[in-house]
Formats: structure tokens, sequence, C-alpha cells
């Protein structure tokens, strides 16, 4: 790509639109997963008997729902971030490059 088509590309403002959109989804949904996470080893730190509690009389605790629900979040949020960047980044950026040609 050489120099006038970048500089074309950088000042498109669907192109700063398009880096303020991703940045701010990516760290909105980093502080989701961090939010969880320790909310997690928070839980397990100051109240570990809240996870060791038995569900139903049964071998399982309140800890395994609660893993598995962790680990769900991760890809419920992955989701997210790859829904958002196939509909509404990918055509931001395809009109950035459609604008780049002109």
């Amino acid at each position: 790509m050489n120099e006038e088509v970048l500089k074309r590309v950088q000042s498109n403002p669907k192109f700063l639109e398009l880096v303020h959109k991703k940045t701010s989804l990516g760290w909105t949904l980093t502080l989701v997963m961090l939010a969880i996470y320790y909310g997690f080893i928070l839980l397990l730190a100051f109240s570990p008997a809240t996870l060791g509690t038995p569900l139903g009389g049964g071998v399982m605790t309140v800890g395994i729902p609660v893993g598995v629900l962790i680990i769900v979040s991760a890809f419920v949020l992955t989701g997210v971030y790859v829904r958002r960047a196939n509909t509404e980044f990918d055509r931001l950026n395809q009109q950035i490059v459609e604008e780049a040609k002109q």
C-alpha cells in the first residue's frame, strides 16, 4: 500500500469510527471478563464455604455450576465480539476500502 492510500484511509472518518468502536468494545468485553474472573477469585478467597455448599444433597457443589458459567461466559463474550466484527466492523471496513480505491 502506498503512502497516499494509507493517508486517505487514516484520515477517513469511518476509519476513526471503526477504530473507536473496536477499541471500545474490546475494553468493555475485557472488563466484563475480568469482573467475572476476579469476582470468582474474591468469592473463593472470602467465602470458600459458599462454593463448597452441596446442591440437592448430592456430590455436586455450588462451585461446579459457577465454574461452568465462567467458562460459558468466555464463549458468549467471544461470540459477541465475533458477531459485531462480522457485521458492523466488516461493513465499515468494506466502506473504507471502497473509498480508498476511489
